[in-house]
């Protein structure tokens, strides 16, 4: 057997290794783990003369599921039971919190696909998501797939299940999150009663030769409301393009012989921006070993600012702009990328090592940009919350604190929604200043299609 792993012995390895040939009456002819920041293995296993193209995916190790990893599983055997391409279910492993999978084959982007062969894909997956939001409840209600107390209720249950997450993890203020939360509880999408399976995350499948084979990534999948899979891609198209979203909907609707809600579709837009910080934020603050901390930094601080984008689009604001700092040089500036550097240049033949090493050159080069503006970021925060404040906290966790409680104090009114916005936008533009060296892909930002168009 082939094992592709960076610990070849590990337990989890061989407890894989022993449930594939216990449960599967097969030999398992090779398994690696996927570099990347969830344990997800790709396994081979020899039965009857074929070959079971497998993939494994584990539970996360450092933050907490919005949804149990046997919630995803049980939600992905009913699809699948219900006709839906998306990947057999095989079983559970105790050993390990895992599943068992059939592994997609394809690609899930579009580089180089002519725009016709795309615009095929793409339609083939706004029919799957419409048979998906046409299917009978009841097998999913019996295998206990999560749903709101009542069909109105639809649109709120998964984002509650991420606010529990993060007011359970929460440690240190967080304005932006406090904001919007208030600002979406003044004002909740509306499902008015429309309630189906969902997968939330969407967007995400493999195609092949110019057509649809799967849908993956089902870890949000429950009962809620349809908008929300019309709203969840928005943020992946910044950087896997579908198409025009107005056409997009317009096809849904001819499919589904409903039209679009598109006010609850922005709300569940606006509400999707929210989440990688609600349950990312607490783990960057606080990291482990297996906390790919750029990865998630990077991620939080693009979706911070789709945040601020789509709450000045819904309310028709004009956001700001910020200067970029001048890099200052000290005595550890040289020492700083001498370390990019270094990490730059380090090769291994082993995946695994591989992204290892990316995540440590990544942080690096955040904390070589933060060596270089990080103090006039943090100065620059201050002024803002002098002019908002009418003083000048003493430092900027001061400046967190005291922020955080001005928000609170007008969360029920939003008298100042508008001027907190603006700030809050200020300071999500000089935060994806410091992810990294400038023009580097850590710091770009790609925007989101707009619905006024």
């Amino acid at each position: 057997m082939a094992i592709a792993d960076p610990s070849a012995a590990a337990p989890e390895t061989d407890t894989i290794v022993g449930w594939l040939t216990t449960e599967l009456g097969g030999t398992v002819t090779a398994i690696r783990r996927q570099p990347r920041w969830r344990p997800v293995w790709f396994a081979d296993v020899e039965r009857d003369g074929e070959t079971l193209e497998l993939c494994v995916r584990g539970d996360r190790t450092d933050v907490e599921l919005v949804f149990p990893l046997e919630h995803e599983m049980r939600f992905a055997r009913v699809l699948h039971e219900q006709g839906i391409p998306v990947p057999k279910v095989y079983g559970w492993i105790d050993g390990v919190r895992a599943y068992v999978v059939d592994r997609a084959p394809g690609r899930p982007d579009f580089d180089g696909v002519p725009d016709a062969e795309r615009d095929t894909v793409v339609d083939e997956y706004v029919q799957a998501l419409a048979r998906i939001h046409s299917l009978d409840l009841a097998p999913f209600v019996a295998a206990g797939i999560e749903r709101a107390p009542h069909p109105d209720e639809s649109g709120l249950v998964g984002m509650q299940r991420y606010e529990r997450i993060y007011r359970k993890q929460k440690h240190r203020p967080d304005p932006l999150m406090e904001f919007a939360l208030g600002w979406l509880r003044r004002h909740p999408p509306q499902s008015r009663g429309r309630e189906c399976a969902v997968v939330w995350d969407s967007g995400q499948f493999h195609h092949s030769d110019g057509h649809l084979v799967a849908v993956l990534d089902l870890e949000l999948g429950h009962l809620g409301d349809p908008m929300m899979d019309l709203a969840g891609w928005r943020m992946r198209d910044s950087i896997l393009p579908y198409g025009d979203f107005a056409k997009l909907y317009d096809r849904y609707a001819e499919l589904t012989g409903e039209p679009v809600d598109l006010d609850a579709v922005q709300l569940h837009h606006i509400a999707f921006t929210l989440t990688n910080s609600l349950i990312f934020s607490d783990r960057l603050r606080h990291p482990d070993a297996d906390t790919d901390y750029m990865t998630y930094l990077q991620w939080c601080n693009e979706t911070n600012l789709y945040t601020t984008e789509a709450l000045a689009e819904y309310l028709d604001l004009e956001l700001p702009t910020v200067e970029e700092p001048p890099a200052r040089t000290n005595q550890v500036s040289n020492t700083h990328r001498h370390l990019v550097r270094s990490l730059r240049t380090i090769r291994s033949d082993d995946d695994f090592v591989r992204y290892q090493i990316r995540m440590a050159f990544r942080v690096a080069g955040h904390l070589d940009r933060y060596n270089e503006i990080g103090d006039a970021v943090e100065q620059a925060d201050l002024d803002d919350l002098h002019e908002l404040l009418g003083h000048r906290p003493e430092s900027w966790l001061d400046g967190e604190a005291e922020l955080e409680q001005f928000v609170l104090a007008d969360a029920d009114s939003g008298r100042h929604d508008e001027a907190l916005i603006r700030l809050l936008h200020r300071r999500n533009l000089r935060a994806q200043m410091l992810n990294g060296a400038p023009g580097s892909a850590m710091t770009r930002h790609n925007p989101i299609q707009s619905f006024r168009a």
